[in-house]
């Protein structure tokens, strides 16, 4: 067992909340700034004990906290974190602080209400990864969609309100079809415990209308092709912060609940609808590129290039072996990192020029060449250049699509060539060529400050070391998922087992009939 430190889940959980509130009641914006600030530094210094006092090597849940909620239903507080869900975590916990940062420069509208929502977001992401109560992950799940909805309408773009509206209804209608799903689990198999339900066998028929509502649900959180349209919208239209949170964790909110219930509690409907999920992740790989690479605003081809990306992402959590999950479990954080990377330097370009049009620029390495010179580095990282951390996960879930269906692997190959295609012409669009347009000069475009390279320059550390050191990572998710693995295929056979009878039974009225 992990070393003991009580209500260390529940700490880093709540911990923005607490902070939230103070922020609210605090006097002065430049307080409410430093105080929101602080409380999201101290939750990853706190969630570096989860890393720190890991039990190398244990499959199941660690620091676990369980207290009853509600005993009519069994609903409990139960929360958990394993080598799946310890990364998003860390993921959560680290490019909070680097958004509120990021609005301490730039935002000057509404500072309390702003903050105490970004607040109550991380609360809310956290949440979801450390729930192992069915109720319990649904109530956080719910509640990082207030947060984002009013911060993309209060303080996104010129379109912030459709795009919002959008985000919501798309995203409610998901939380609905998950309470049906819930609701399903609970009068089938009597239980809300998330980990005792991927070992309790249930009827064919429950696991596939059940597997359908959860899909759908997280489908759309994800996005998969084609539930994705709602993404552009709300990636263009967020501020800055709301894009780095959006395209960093939320979206692996939807990846996550694939992997955490649709895949192992349902198994057999997921082998029945695998290769259709599959294919549409495909299909989202490669029509996300595309279209990325179509785009002449900058932020939209990076929101696109999520779509591909984290088409990635459902194709090892779909194929369901050991590269393909571990793979998948390692790009979500991989994504987190780069496009969230991305996003920042789309939003500290748009800073100084007030326009994401590719056609605006051009010439900037000569202008800013420390700009530049990251912006490749981050470029290259999203595009899985060897050495960086997108290989890495890219590479190992292609392994795992292989083993599954090889076709799905060359496919996916296709759309690594297009990712390096839209961005390395979005670069030589930026970057290269004469300047034309006097305001990309260095006497009036300003390369990166010192408070601006303290958010790049740990992102880009972090490229490397995962890219040159996965193992640091794969040791501690490899042992979860194989004990994931290995439950879900014990039920696969129970449930074979449980078949055979009533095939038996059709065979011999076949041949009496004869």
């Amino acid at each position: 067992m992990a070393l003991s430190i009580p209500y260390l889940l529940t700490i880093i959980t709540f911990l923005p909340l607490l902070g939230a509130a103070v922020v609210m009641f605090a006097p002065g914006d430049g307080t409410k700034k430093w105080l929101a600030l602080a409380t999201t530094l101290v939750t990853f210094v706190v969630s570096l004990l989860l890393w720190t006092n890991w039990q190398q090597g244990e499959a199941g849940m660690q620091f676990v906290e369980d207290a009853v909620w509600f005993a009519p239903l069994g609903i409990r507080y139960t929360l958990g974190v394993d080598g799946i869900s310890l990364f998003l975590v860390l993921l959560t916990t680290f490019l909070t602080p680097i958004a509120v940062y990021f609005s301490i420069l730039y935002v000057d509208k509404r500072i309390g209400p702003y903050m105490a929502l970004m607040l109550l977001l991380e609360t809310a992401m956290i949440g979801v990864f450390l729930a192992l109560d069915l109720v319990l992950f649904f109530v956080f799940f719910e509640a990082s969609l207030i947060p984002m909805y009013f911060l993309i309408g209060e303080w996104g773009g010129q379109k912030r309100i459709y795009a919002a509206v959008k985000f919501f209804l798309y995203t409610f209608a998901g939380s609905a079809l998950m309470v049906v799903a819930i609701l399903i689990v609970y009068f089938s198999a009597g239980t809300f415990d998330i980990v005792a339900l991927q070992s309790t066998p249930m009827p064919v028929a429950v696991q596939t209308w059940a597997f359908l509502a959860f899909s759908l649900a997280f489908a759309v959180k994800t996005p998969l092709f084609p539930f994705h349209t709602w993404l552009p919208d709300a990636h263009v239209q967020a501020p800055t912060a709301g894009s780095i949170i959006l395209a960093g964790v939320l979206l692996k909110m939807g990846a996550y609940g694939f992997l955490r219930l649709a895949m192992p509690i349902f198994p057999q409907a997921a082998q029945q609808f695998g290769p259709l999920l599959a294919t549409l992740a495909i299909v989202g790989i490669l029509y996300g590129a595309l279209v990325a690479l179509m785009q002449k605003d900058l932020k939209a081809l990076v929101a696109y290039s999520s779509v591909a990306h984290l088409g990635y992402v459902m194709l090892g959590v779909i194929a369901m072996n050991a590269q393909g999950v571990s793979g998948s479990v390692l790009q979500m954080v991989n994504h987190g990192l780069s496009t969230g990377a991305l996003f920042l330097m789309v939003g500290l370009l748009y800073e100084r020029r007030h326009t994401r049009m590719l056609d605006d620029f051009g010439g900037l390495w000569a202008s800013v060449p420390v700009y530049t010179g990251l912006f490749l580095v981050v470029a290259m990282s999203s595009a899985g250049l060897p050495g960086l951390n997108g290989f890495v996960g890219e590479f190992t879930i292609m392994l795992g699509a292989y083993n599954y269906m090889p076709i799905f692997a060359v496919l996916a190959a296709a759309g690594v060539i297009l990712a390096a295609w839209y961005l390395l012409t979005a670069f030589r669009k930026m970057a290269q060529g004469e300047i034309t347009n006097p305001a990309n000069d260095k006497h009036h475009l300003k390369d990166l400050n010192f408070k601006e390279l303290v958010m790049v320059v740990p992102l880009v550390i972090l490229f490397f070391v995962i890219g040159l050191f996965p193992n640091l990572f794969f040791d501690k998710i490899n042992p979860s998922v194989e004990a994931m693995l290995e439950t879900r295929t014990v039920l696969l056979q129970q449930g074979t087992a449980a078949q055979m009878p009533s095939l038996e039974l059709a065979e011999n009225v076949v041949t009496e009939a004869k």
